[in-house]
């Protein structure tokens, strides 16, 4: 197994801009190339005040291989920049 594991931060001045959008429209295309979310939450509890994110998403995938295939989708091209230019997020690979 494998797991794409995301944190976001926001910019209480700028806001989510476009990044509500983005949520809406990546879930469907993440199933589509066989990921399942394990969790994806804004309700997030710091228990170190130097890691505060906002929200939290954990994705995983059979293989690294489906996963790689997502990201780089021409469905996902065309939506990444819906978050890239929202919020600030940060995201790992974990392979089992």
């Amino acid at each position: 197994m494998v797991y794409f594991i995301v944190t976001v931060y926001t910019d209480k001045n700028q806001g989510r801009g476009e990044y509500d959008e983005y949520i809406r429209e990546v879930r469907p295309l993440v199933e589509a190339y066989g990921g399942t979310y394990i969790v994806r939450s804004d309700n997030v509890t710091p228990l170190d005040e130097r890691w505060k994110p906002a929200r939290v998403i954990v994705i995983e995938w059979e293989s690294r291989r489906d996963l790689e295939k997502c990201l780089k989708s021409e469905a996902y091209s065309k939506i990444i920049s819906k978050r890239e230019n929202s919020v600030d997020s940060r995201a790992v690979i974990v392979e089992e």
